[in-house]
């Protein structure tokens, strides 16, 4: 599929209804129901997007003490599986070919294999035992943005169930996060021309958030680069002081900060020294550049799900304003 910026806002702006659809579903029918409900541990695999959407939720499960990591498809070093291992490959395309592999590998070592895609009638879901469908429809730009925000839903869905969550937190948290998503959209043309042009007018973007969301910033830089090709790349908060902070001095540098981590006051003040530019999104930080705010915003899981839409829009602008081909 070809990618362009007019078939990816259309994307963007289906969110809510798509969320809400999704909602629905789980509702009515727990997508992980034919797992083991108790497990010794959870692996998922993927790359890109999807491997992003693991990241943040295999953390919230290792908080809640389950045995859980994201590891990249097709690394070598990986852990071997077996018996007691929810293997959980993910793909929107279910085509991936180091994803298949990768679950194929802990399929013949025993473990539980579960897919998650877009796509039921796929090599991912040949391999699995349970195949989970993202049901975020067909993404006309030809980039992964729905199958993203699904993928952290479905996890989230699976969080629930091993750390035994009422059954309906999913289906309640996919509905905040359509009204999140819902309030971005009809209030962009307040916040977007702004918040766009002090992202991508030098051609270069850095995206921040809490290791909590750390999926935000690497699929929010991963927009940049995708649709627009800007330079853009993503970092934790805290580990910004340590890392970052050095590209303030001889750039001209431009920051979206997703707030609510610890390290926020250090990295605005070294971003208030150095004359930097940061959009803070999800709390009204008065050292900032400007803020963006959305309803819901104060709540983490929402966050989590909602808050890639900043970046994905400001985007989708750049691309359009590009002439919008890739």
């Amino acid at each position: 599929m070809t990618a362009d910026a007019a078939g990816f806002l259309r994307d963007l702006e289906a969110k809510p209804a798509v969320l809400r659809e999704l909602a629905a579903r789980l509702r009515s029918d727990d997508p992980w129901a034919s797992t083991p409900g108790r497990v010794d541990r959870v692996v998922a695999l993927g790359l890109g997007s999807s491997r992003f959407a693991a990241l943040a939720v295999t953390a919230r499960l290792r908080a809640a003490g389950v045995d859980a990591v994201a590891e990249y498809a097709g690394a070598v070093e990986v852990h071997p599986g077996g018996p007691g291992t929810l293997a959980v490959g993910i793909s929107a395309s279910g085509a991936t070919p180091e994803t298949v592999a990768a679950l194929a590998r802990h399929r013949d070592a025993g473990s539980t294999p579960v897919a998650i895609t877009n796509q039921p009638a796929s090599p991912l879901a040949e391999v699995a035992g349970v195949t989970i469908e993202l049901g975020a429809g067909l993404e006309e730009g030809g980039v992964a943005c729905r199958t993203f925000q699904h993928t952290l839903v479905v996890l989230l869905a699976l969080r629930d169930r091993l750390v035994g969550r009422p059954a309906g937190d999913a289906a309640d948290l996919t509905s905040r996060a359509a009204d999140a998503c819902h309030d971005l959209l009809t209030r962009r043309d307040a916040w977007l021309p702004h918040v766009g042009d002090l992202l991508t007018a030098t051609g270069m973007a850095f995206v921040v958030a809490p290791a909590d969301r750390r999926s935000s910033a690497e699929q929010g830089a991963l927009m940049l680069r995708e649709g627009p090709r800007l330079v853009a790349d993503a970092c934790e908060t805290i580990d910004w002081s340590h890392v970052d902070v050095y590209l303030t001095e001889p750039l001209d540098y431009r920051a979206l900060l997703f707030a609510g981590s610890p390290g926020d006051d250090e990295l605005l003040r070294w971003a208030s020294e150095r004359r930097s530019t940061v959009v803070a999104v999800g709390r009204d930080i008065g050292s900032a550049t400007t803020s963006v705010r959305y309803r819901g915003d104060e709540e983490d899981d929402v966050a989590l799900v909602s808050e890639v839409l900043v970046p994905e829009l400001a985007a989708a602008r750049a691309w359009a304003q590009q002439g919008g081909g890739a």
